[in-house]
């Protein structure tokens, strides 16, 4: 009875038939200049045989997208605490305007396809699937996952399927380092969000099955990360994952710099493993808050990246139409400050572990009136034709990094 009451409050909100498209800013953001591959294109640099264009503007706040055929579908958030989330269609491959699909949602940030044709929406404390194509996607959505979070600083989950089938969800931390009302942590004790059910900062895996799931029935299948907001699945089937490292930590020791430490971190995940947040950070080195804290029982993150460069999505590029980018991981950077705002490639060994450093795709992101704002990449999928959509929250656009036929 409490999954059927749970599933039932945030889906009658959801009305029978979605309303008239009204974009939250249908204002021309991005200034196009040529052609990039059929679309518009925009004035970003990119690495060499590469171009970016514009496939649409006014989308809200646009955060997870998913591909189903030629059929584009873009969460859009709306803003943080709103309960007024969409998802939306652009047919086409984004040529089409948009389409309503859901709305009254709270808080979406994910969006996958499932089985089928199919999707999940990663909405505030509960994972949802839903068929676009039925004649009322509203009326069939049912929740698979419910007692996610909702609280705290990283409410929102994201989401990423297996070879298998099986759904993998993040859970974020609800603090920046195990602070709660501004004070800091007790040295001696465990962090008191590590010990919720499920734990805050870790990765849940749900088997593939026709059922729900209540969140706290299954153990975590990595935990000691802060907020894997990007997830990739290799190759190998392994799950990939990009971790937003702490803010502050200048303020718990004033002689370690903020603007360079800690690093984000890129992360393979082994079932069971524990990568020490909030005790531990980089290639475990104990947190100050945490001085002593023996780090070498936990695992280490195969790369660091940027501190602070945020990464929000994250894909395995299967295809062949970006020169140079084949069996590589394509990492969004959608941070504010000078290490965020653009698209990079890492290289993976033969064992599918990251590998040298990572690689510029998309820069030039910075604010320029006129011309574009400053870029904050989120989701990221292929399609299947080769090009990557990007969607970008800062201005509600989707974009599409391409081959540059000229």
């Amino acid at each position: 009875m409490r999954l059927r009451a749970l599933f039932r409050s945030p889906l009658l909100s959801l009305l029978l038939l979605a309303p008239p498209w009204a974009g939250a800013a249908t204002g021309k953001v991005y200034a196009t200049a040529g052609d990039c591959d059929g679309f518009p294109a925009v004035s970003l640099t990119t690495a060499d045989g590469l171009c970016v264009g514009l496939v649409a503007e006014g989308l809200g706040h646009a955060r997870g997208v998913a591909v189903i055929d030629d059929d584009v579908f873009v969460v859009d958030m709306v803003a943080w605490e709103s309960r007024k989330g969409r998802l939306l269609k652009l047919s086409k491959g984004g040529r089409h305007a948009p389409e309503v699909v859901l709305h009254d949602l709270w808080q979406p940030n994910a969006v996958v396809r499932g089985p089928g044709r199919t999707l999940y929406v990663g909405i505030t404390g509960q994972v949802l699937q839903v068929d676009p194509y039925a004649a009322d996607p509203a009326k069939g959505a049912r929740m698979i996952v419910d007692g996610l979070p909702t609280t705290g600083r990283h409410p929102v989950p994201s989401l990423a399927v297996g070879a298998d089938g099986a759904l993998f969800v993040n859970v974020g931390s609800s603090s920046d380092n195990c602070h709660a009302g501004g004070k800091a942590p007790d040295p001696k004790a465990a962090c008191p969000e590590t010990q919720e059910n499920p734990p805050r900062g870790s990765v849940l895996r749900f088997p593939a099955r026709a059922a729900t799931w209540h969140a706290n029935e299954q153990p975590p299948y990595a935990r000691g990360l802060r907020n894997s907001m990007a997830m990739a699945v290799l190759a190998n089937g392994r799950l990939a994952v990009a971790v937003n490292s702490r803010d502050g930590i200048n303020h718990a020791d004033p002689t370690l710099p903020d603007a360079e430490l800690p690093h984000d971190l890129l992360v393979v995940l082994q079932q069971g493993g524990d990568y020490g947040w909030p005790y531990c950070y980089d290639q475990r080195v104990p947190s100050p808050e945490y001085r002593g804290f023996d780090c070498a029982a936990k695992l280490a993150p195969d790369m660091l990246l940027p501190a602070h460069a945020a990464p929000l999505g994250m894909l395995l590029y299967k295809g062949d139409k970006l020169p140079g980018l084949a069996g590589k991981l394509v990492v969004g950077y959608h941070g504010y400050r000078a290490t965020g705002h653009r698209i990079v490639a890492v290289g993976l060994d033969k064992d599918q572990r990251p590998t040298g450093a990572p690689t510029e795709l998309v820069t030039g992101w910075e604010q320029r009136d006129g011309s574009h704002p400053q870029g904050s990449p989120v989701g990221l999928v292929e399609m299947s034709d080769g090009s990557v959509l990007i969607a970008e929250d800062h201005s509600g656009a989707l974009l599409r990094l391409s081959r540059n036929k000229r």
